[in-house]
């Protein structure tokens, strides 16, 4: 009983699921969950921007665009030491033994049908707050990615007129969906926040890349794909088990927006078996690119920006024939991680009607021909590190790899290497490599995180972050 009541009231500030939709800011709670002394005085002026611009129904902020000003800043926040360059590679941990050949309970019960182990199963009263620097820095980015799909998908629905989503295939009841996913991110920032504290990040001001409906609902998939992908990789990681609980109740959500974004982009709903995990550092350099700039004193991350790969033959999903895709890059809108596809091209299957081909919104669609396949030659391009990047382009790309020989895949539960073919300093290929999870089921699709490597690292869903110091460049490949 008393487990229950502490959950409602970290859930206390969430708005009815039914109201209009709400301004994109939480209003700060006099203290923050059980167990904790930290106070804080409401912020009525400080907690973002306002929300002034009113079309079709919908609000949106006032502005969307790039910084322009000085950063006061720079860099990723430290802390008062740094102990090592990396982590080493240690081996297995001694205490994991456990393994049952009888299939039946081997300890006794502490409880009546209650098998020995597990986490905080003790009868403690369980704590909804962050417990470490590791569970603080990663929730604090999870609330940096809720901030910018609530303003995202406010955004879109203001933007664009009632006639530009019917002639992309979506109708007034797709665009309540959506503005329903813009509420569910309401409470999901409203938990986080209660989670962290006082020094909670505020919403920003952002700098979307699309200009059409097909370029913001493809943005929207690619963007809840590393903000999902970003929480699997970190979520059991977290000294917090409760603060786990509340989280991957909060991302089963998102797990759902993506699948319905593909389908609104024409995509297969679900083409792979197992979902992805990547570290905090991956989401956070596909992330900050899309923040323009943060209120004063709004509380920095420590996760690494990566310089970008840009993957210059990408498949553009608006392509009746993706093979078709140009080879320089200019069929995605921009030069950053996570740009969407070129939707005003003349080969375009938004509204061809024939099996195999048409790419409109769908429950689900069969390709006739893939945006990828096994043997592609895919040809890149990368940015050197110490590019300003993020908030108030106070952030700086950085890596401590050496030069790129390998070319990772990060995708369902595989970390899937292909050797890497230089054709200048900052420009090479490889062809796309085949492989298998279990039975049929081909390990490259989807949306999914591609990298350059100087070193050909065996890592496993639960250790990625151990590729980190060998990473040059970290892209988004378009596989399916």
């Amino acid at each position: 009983m008393s487990t229950c009541i502490i959950v409602a009231a970290a859930l206390l500030l969430a708005p009815a699921l039914g109201a209009p939709a709400p301004a994109p800011q939480v209003t700060e709670p006099a203290s923050f969950g059980p167990d904790s002394q930290i106070s804080a005085s409401p912020q009525s002026s400080t907690t973002g921007y306002r929300v002034e611009v009113v079309e079709n129904g919908y609000t949106s902020a006032t502005y969307h665009g790039p910084y322009t000003g000085t950063p006061t800043t720079i860099g990723a926040v430290p802390g008062p030491t740094t102990l090592a360059a990396s982590i080493a590679p240690q081996p297995l941990n001694p205490t994991a033994t456990y393994y049952n050949s009888k299939g039946v309970p081997l300890n006794p019960m502490p409880a009546p049908y209650t098998p020995a182990g597990g986490l905080g199963t003790n009868g403690s009263l369980p704590r909804y707050m962050v417990e470490s620097d590791f569970d603080f820095e990663s929730i604090a980015l999870g609330l940096y990615q809720e901030w910018i799909e609530l303003d995202l998908f406010h955004d879109g629905l203001v933007r664009f007129t009632d006639e530009e989503f019917a002639a992309a295939g979506l109708d007034a009841e797709a665009r309540s969906l959506i503005e329903f996913m813009a509420d569910q991110e309401t409470g999901h920032a409203t938990l986080l926040t209660n989670m962290l504290g006082e020094r909670a990040p505020k919403e920003c001001v952002y700098d979307y890349p699309y200009t059409t409906v097909r370029e913001w609902i493809d943005f929207m998939q690619r963007l809840t794909r590393f903000g999902e992908s970003g929480v699997w990789g970190f979520i059991n990681h977290l000294d917090s088990r409760e603060v786990g609980q509340l989280l991957a109740q909060s991302i089963a959500t998102e797990a759902r927006q993506q699948q319905i974004f593909r389908q609104m982009s024409g995509l297969t709903p679900m083409d792979v078996w197992f979902e992805n995990g990547w570290p905090q550092s991956w989401s956070w350099t596909m992330l900050a690119p899309y923040i323009s700039y943060c209120p004063e004193n709004t509380t920095r991350l420590a996760w690494q920006n990566f310089p970008t790969l840009h993957i210059l033959n990408n498949a553009n999903i608006n392509r009746y024939s993706p093979n078709d895709t140009a080879q320089d890059g200019s069929e995605n809108v921009g030069p950053r991680i996570a740009d969407p596809s070129v939707s005003n091209i003349t080969a375009s299957c938004e509204n061809l009607n024939v099996t195999g081909y048409g790419c409109g919104p769908s429950v689900a669609h069969n390709k006739s021909e893939p945006l990828s396949f096994p043997g592609k030659k895919v040809l890149f391009q990368w940015d050197a590190p110490g590019q300003a990047v993020g908030p108030n382009n106070s952030y700086v790309t950085a890596t401590s790899a050496g030069v790129p020989k390998f070319v990772g895949w990060s995708q369902q539960l595989n970390l899937t290497y292909s050797p890497l073919t230089m054709t200048s300093n900052n420009t090479g290929y490889t062809y796309q490599p085949e492989g298998f999870v279990y039975g049929n089921d081909g390990i490259i699709n989807g949306t999914m995180a591609i990298m350059l490597t100087d070193l050909d690292l065996f890592v496993t869903p639960f250790n990625t972050s151990m590729l980190n110091p060998h990473i040059v460049a970290l892209g988004m490949y378009q596989a399916g």
